[in-house]
């Protein structure tokens, strides 16, 4: 192939339809035919990047090895395709504004008036390319963020009406995703929203070249004739996408409605061999029929909004298949728990995970449930911030330290023993001030982590700013902390472990990221392992 072709996703009548999970499965079927294929996400927020956003604003930030904070659909991108991917891949309106108005102050526009038109629209352009162009790729998809009709959206849809014409015919499509409601009084199935959002898009200057229709119930072929006469598009190229069980059903559903081969037809591609799903099936047969159930302790303080903590969900769907056993995540509110309710509300569960987060909130209920677990013999893991509270316990509890805390929590404490690293200590900005993508670990021959990994150093991605503090890593060794992973350029403390315990892991950074179906994180595995057996 010599021209990279490019697929646009765009949504309609409603937010949440699962624009990146069609997205990500159409990339999943064209990957299996034999297409260096990538997917990149536009999102429509003014924010430079979702690093700052609350998680109950936008779900989970994701982290690529580049050390970009992107939105949480690059996940979905990197589960389904095991490929990593970049800040290339993530383009906000907060970005494309941001390098304009500093071209701007350069002097680069020689200056002309900038505007929207031509100045906005042809940054985004130029970032839409930028992957096609690289030469790594024959197919680029392009999700566009938000809703068709949205005013934050236009300068997006004026950029792929531009540059569809501009590639010219057979060289990019625009798959539609929209909602075919169901309207229980009428016992029906209505199309009238998905023809209004078509016809909002061709107001724009865009004819969309495939519907794929959200539905709980079966499409019958007259309602597709509808709506392929009313929409203007082929009969062959309106597509069903009916709720699953599970995301990862959605390339198999996609492959039954023939997603690809119109695709491929479209951008004038021969299909090649059929779709590869050997592994991705087994993945789904070991999902569908787990041997056994164990119950986890998800504790955090952003549990209301499940999208908070997405890809470690996604990674215990992951580990649970590759264990043949059926995850029961059950979630806790860290804010909400102490030493008069811990028992009560941790007994039962075969493992504990203490989730990532920042700020004060919540802290001493993720505390007292490190010290329930590590206490009791029940299989733990802490991730990133619950790493922290795990070494803050130990300084607590084992070491008698009573004041021993976070420097983010309490600048006054005695015992500063996770504490902020000296360069970060005069940065006021918060965006991108942290410790991100992907670090060097060097780990302790014959410990869990060894075990786990099976390697001598790994590569694993970060998202924070505090730090073990080394001044106490003696003291902490002693009484029986094992540090067994270490940053061999900056000497920083990454994994830390108990030895006389079933399971008992903290990580500095986050596994989750990596995990994908092709390649599930050996500590999730290793852990779900691990509850299997402490259920036994």
């Amino acid at each position: 192939m010599n021209q990279t072709k490019y697929i646009f996703v765009t949504g309609g009548v409603t937010s949440s339809l699962g624009k990146g999970i069609i997205a990500a499965s159409l990339a999943k079927l064209l990957q299996a035919r034999g297409y260096r294929t990538t997917i990149q996400k536009f999102d429509p927020y003014i924010n430079v990047d979702p690093g700052t956003l609350n998680p109950y604003e936008h779900g989970e930030c994701f982290v690529t090895d580049d050390g970009a904070e992107t939105d949480l659909d690059l996940g979905h991108y990197e589960r389904f395709l095991n490929v990593p991917t970049s800040q290339a891949n993530n383009v906000t309106t907060g970005r494309v504004y941001l390098s304009v108005i500093e071209k701007e102050r350069r002097g680069e526009f020689l200056g002309k008036t900038v505007q929207v038109v031509p100045h906005i629209t042809n940054e985004i352009k130029d970032r839409m390319q930028l992957l096609g162009k690289s030469g790594d790729y024959d197919i680029v998809i392009t999700e566009i963020g938000g809703t068709v009709g949205d005013i934050e959206s236009l300068p997006y849809i004026e950029s792929v009406r531009q540059l569809v014409w501009e590639l010219g015919e057979s060289n990019s499509i625009v798959v539609h995703l929209t909602l075919i409601p169901y309207l229980a009084a009428a016992g029906e199935l209505k199309t009238k929203p998905t023809q209004h959002s078509v016809k909002t898009l061709m107001e724009s200057g865009i004819q969309a070249d495939i519907l794929v229709c959200r539905t709980e119930h079966e499409l019958s072929d007259e309602l597709r004739q509808k709506l392929a006469l009313f929409c203007n598009v082929k009969r062959e190229a309106v597509i069903q996408s009916i709720d699953a069980s599970t995301i990862y059903e959605v390339p198999n559903l996609m492959l039954d409605e023939g997603l690809d081969v119109v695709a491929l037809k479209k951008l004038n591609l021969p299909k090649k061999a059929a779709p590869d799903l050997k592994n991705w099936n087994t993945f789904l047969h070991r999902l569908k029929h787990p041997k056994q159930t164990v119950n986890v302790g998800l504790v955090g303080k952003y549990v209301e909004l499940q999208d908070s903590y997405k890809s470690i969900l996604e990674a215990f769907i992951h580990a649970g298949a590759a264990n043949q056993t059926k995850v029961n995540v059950i979630s806790i509110h860290s804010e909400y728990l102490d030493e008069t309710n811990a028992a009560e509300q941790l007994q039962g569960l075969d493992g504990i995970l203490v989730a990532p987060g920042f700020g004060g909130r919540g802290i001493e209920g993720k505390i007292e449930t490190v010290r329930y677990a590590r206490e009791n013999n029940i299989p733990f893991f802490g991730i990133c911030l619950g790493m922290q509270m795990a070494v803050i316990e130990y300084a607590r509890t084992v070491l008698g330290l009573k004041d021993a805390n976070s420097t983010e929590m309490n600048d006054e404490t005695q015992h500063p023993v996770i504490a902020l690293m000296e360069e970060q200590k005069n940065i006021t900005n918060k965006g991108g001030t942290m410790r991100l993508g992907a670090w060097k670990c060097d780990l302790l021959e014959g410990s869990l982590a060894h075990k786990i990994y099976g390697e001598s150093q790994i590569q694993e991605r970060h998202r924070h700013r505090y730090e073990y503090n080394n001044e106490y890593r003696k003291q902490l060794e002693a009484a029986g902390l094992c540090t067994s992973g270490v940053n061999p350029d900056t000497g920083l403390v990454e994994i830390v472990e108990l030895k006389n315990h079933p399971f008992f892991i903290g990580v500095q950074y986050h596994p989750e990221y990596k995990s994908t179906v092709a390649n599930p994180h050996p500590i999730f595995v290793s852990f779900v392992a691990a509850m299997v057996n402490h259920k036994k």
